[in-house]
């Protein structure tokens, strides 16, 4: 058993109306400032099988400070592809990177847990083509991805694959 392989297939109805609902300025900013949080322990209370997200499949990210060494735990959409969970480091279109892509890159090895699985992995940002490709089946897969890179800015909007370390589970 490994991590529920998630498909990036195009948004269903019920997804694509969800993708608007959070796209607007109070959505995105209660999901910058709260939602976040509720998230976590949502995730955690229900060992991964449900997230406010309700739509989206979302996978529970156990990261270390890249300056404190505090353990710290972000909730986060995501997919597979050939064997690897896909995350993207949208922060909503900010124009910063949020934390835990610094976390990551100092610390790659990190815990992943969703719908009961629990697992080690070591995440490692993806660039060039592969990126593109990859953020281009994202922007499919979650629609306001193409929005948080517009908003972005001139920041490019990093995607982080993450690789299970054999025997963790």
């Amino acid at each position: 058993m490994g991590i529920p392989e998630v498909r990036p297939d195009p948004p269903t109805p019920l997804v694509s109306a969800g993708a608007r609902l959070m796209g607007t300025a109070p959505a995105r900013w209660f999901l910058r400032r709260v939602g976040w949080r509720l998230d976590r322990a949502v995730i955690k209370l229900t060992n991964g099988y449900l997230s406010m997200s309700l739509v989206l499949p979302e996978v529970l990210l156990t990261h270390t400070g890249a300056k404190s060494g505090r353990q710290y735990s972000t909730p986060l959409t995501y997919f597979t592809d050939a064997g690897r969970v896909i995350v993207i480091a949208s922060n909503y279109g900010g124009d910063r990177h949020p934390s835990w892509f610094h976390n990551v890159k100092a610390h790659p090895r990190v815990t992943l847990s969703t719908r009961g699985y629990r697992g080690t992995f070591v995440g490692e940002e993806v660039t060039g083509a592969e990126r593109d490709r990859l953020f281009g089946l994202a922007k499919q897969f979650v629609p306001n991805y193409a929005d948080y890179e517009k908003r972005a800015g001139k920041r490019r909007i990093p995607v982080v694959a993450f690789t299970e370390v054999p025997n963790s589970a």
